[in-house]
């Protein structure tokens, strides 16, 4: 479980966040929904401990994450799988090499088992006939899948999407969203998905977080947020629903 609790954090004169709280419970998918510049990813970043908080506290399976030395970070991020916006593939080497490096980092595993945890992964995220093809030979969302396959090759406990859509085209990106649902069904993993588009938001999500002005609007259901009658959060549905599938490219 992770419980974020009250954070606060200020870049210079600006101040991104301002009392954030929400928590993520064990083999659910939250969402974080917000405008461009709301501070999502920087949640994400102080959830793997790459920043900290001004005050507040996030917490891991109930361990503080600013309070962790640094060999005990490395070891809690080692729970976490990351599918990043662009994918942030190695152009150079293959796509069965790009998802063994995580593996072969952590020196576990002798050769043949990374190699069959590779196309378990390639398996699971529909592309398993691709293991020796080059990122460049792919589409953008290939390789947003392949980036997936890196992320869950190592059986994480916890997975972080941001942004995962962007860039896509709909058809591509409506792919990824029922990947991202169908890890959850099938590996049971804890996620965090990081979108301002609230039509992926829906799909893949089983509670919502819904981020405003550096504060939480509100944490619920489809059906929470729907039925609210806070003016801010039918504001932000209906101008989300509205511009979501036209912004895609």
């Amino acid at each position: 479980m992770i419980q974020v609790e009250n954070i606060h954090k200020r870049f210079g004169d600006k101040k991104v966040l301002r009392g954030v709280t929400f928590d993520v419970r064990d083999k659910e998918t939250l969402v974080l929904l917000g405008k461009s510049g709301c501070g999502k990813s920087i949640l994400l970043k102080m959830i793997l401990g790459l920043l900290t908080p001004d005050a507040g506290s996030i917490t891991i399976d109930g361990n503080d994450v600013a309070s962790m030395s640094y060999p005990r970070l490395r070891e809690e991020r080692r729970k976490f799988g990351l599918l990043f916006q662009e994918a942030a593939l190695f152009d150079s080497l293959t796509v069965g090499d790009n998802i063994a490096l995580p593996l072969r980092q952590r020196r576990e595993n002798d050769e043949a088992t990374i190699r069959k945890r590779v196309r378990y992964a390639l398996d699971l995220v529909g592309l398993g006939d691709i293991e020796e093809q080059l990122p460049s030979s792919l589409s953008g969302g290939m390789k947003k899948r392949v980036g997936l396959a890196r992320a869950i090759a190592p059986s994480p406990l916890y997975m972080l999407y941001d942004e995962p859509t962007t860039g896509l085209d709909v058809v591509a990106a409506d792919e990824i969203n029922l990947l991202i649902a169908d890890m959850r069904t099938r590996l049971g993993i804890t996620s965090i998905v990081v979108t301002h588009d609230i039509h992926s938001a829906f799909v893949v999500g089983s509670r919502f977080t819904i981020l405003d002005g550096g504060i939480t609007l509100i944490t619920g259901t489809r059906d929470d947020i729907e039925k609210s009658r806070n003016e801010q959060i039918r504001k932000f549905v209906s101008s989300s629903l509205s511009t979501s599938r036209t912004q895609e490219p």
